[in-house]
């Protein structure tokens, strides 16, 4: 690109649906279901510079995705990152995956290097658990990924991509102040878990192929909303010994309930939490929301809309003055 351009990425946040086996029996690890949630977004900005300055919100950890990018590649050159906007930290929304991803791909466009999402986030050592956010990342509608190789320190492959309905919407809530799992703590956490039966990881795999995936494709969201619960559910309660219940006790499993009781076809939580979501048809969405609004107020922050059809975007301005 040229000298004074500036690459603007933006990268909404990621719902991951569920985790798909937590035995490995298959050689296979984790796998899941997830899409890109309507809002909220992140928004990064790179161009060249003599070295390698970052600022704005997340910024250490920004700069932290860029210099592991610019050492895998060897790049030589510094870059001037700006995280405008980042996501909410530890909410269960990925936001250090797409925060990674954005300043790789900022940082591939400035020097023209080629890279899909998946080679993105090999540079930037993420998707060694769950890749649902590298495929979120890379396109739009749910994404279902295979999991790791007990072998392999690499993320699980695309399996399939269905674009959602458009009258369909999620209403997406986030509580305040209340940190999910991550990191460390996370890695700890999964450590402890004791495995689920053969028959519950067989259960959800069913689920998956044979009335979630189906239900999207065709448009039925009353079934897919009942098997979307049906399967968080089941997986809350493999992580229930770690987080206290099917559903984070407190503030999530409230919204949970609401939503449901509100008629939310399909309600959720995304990851650890402790941010939930309910998957609604058409203008019930908006009345959803703003009856969560109402009811919750400071203590969620809710977002609505229609699923994304694109993954991240990525554009050029400049020169720059």
């Amino acid at each position: 690109m040229t000298g004074g351009e500036e690459v603007f990425v933006e990268a909404a946040a990621r719902l991951h649906f569920g985790v798909l086996d937590l035995r490995g029996e298959r050689g296979r690890w984790f796998g899941g279901i997830g899409a890109a949630a309507p809002a909220p977004t992140l928004l990064v900005s790179a161009r060249s510079a003599d070295a390698l300055e970052v600022d704005g919100d997340d910024a250490e950890r920004a700069a932290g995705f860029a210099r592991a990018f610019m050492d895998h590649h060897g790049v030589r050159n510094g870059a001037r990152l700006r995280v405008h906007r980042a996501l909410p930290r530890h909410a269960g929304l990925g936001s250090g995956t797409q925060l990674a991803l954005a300043v790789a791909r900022a940082l591939a466009e400035l020097h023209g290097i080629e890279a899909d999402a998946s080679a993105l986030a090999r540079a930037v050592g993420r998707a060694r658990r769950s890749a649902v956010g590298t495929w979120t990342f890379a396109d739009g509608g749910l994404v279902v990924e295979g999991g790791r190789r007990a072998d392999r320190d690499a993320g699980g492959p695309l399996l399939a991509r269905l674009p959602f309905p458009p009258s369909w919407r999620c209403v997406l809530a986030v509580p305040a102040g209340v940190p999910g799992v991550s990191g460390m703590d996370e890695a700890a956490a999964f450590d402890r878990l004791p495995a689920p039966s053969e028959r519950d990881v067989e259960r959800v795999a069913h689920l998956v192929l044979m009335a979630l995936m189906p239900a999207v494709a065709d448009a039925d969201i009353d079934a897919f909303g009942a098997a979307l619960t049906q399967i968080q559910e089941t997986i809350g309660r493999w992580f229930a010994p770690a987080q206290g219940g099917t559903f984070r006790p407190g503030a999530s499993e409230a919204l949970v309930r609401r939503m449901h009781e509100w008629g939310a076809s399909g309600v959720g939580q995304s990851s650890w939490g402790p941010a939930v979501y309910g998957i609604v048809a058409g203008d019930a969405a908006a009345r959803l929301a703003d009856r969560m609004r109402e009811a919750f107020g400071d203590m969620c922050t809710v977002y609505d809309g229609a699923f994304p059809t694109h993954g991240a975007r990525v554009w050029h301005v400049g020169p720059i003055a």
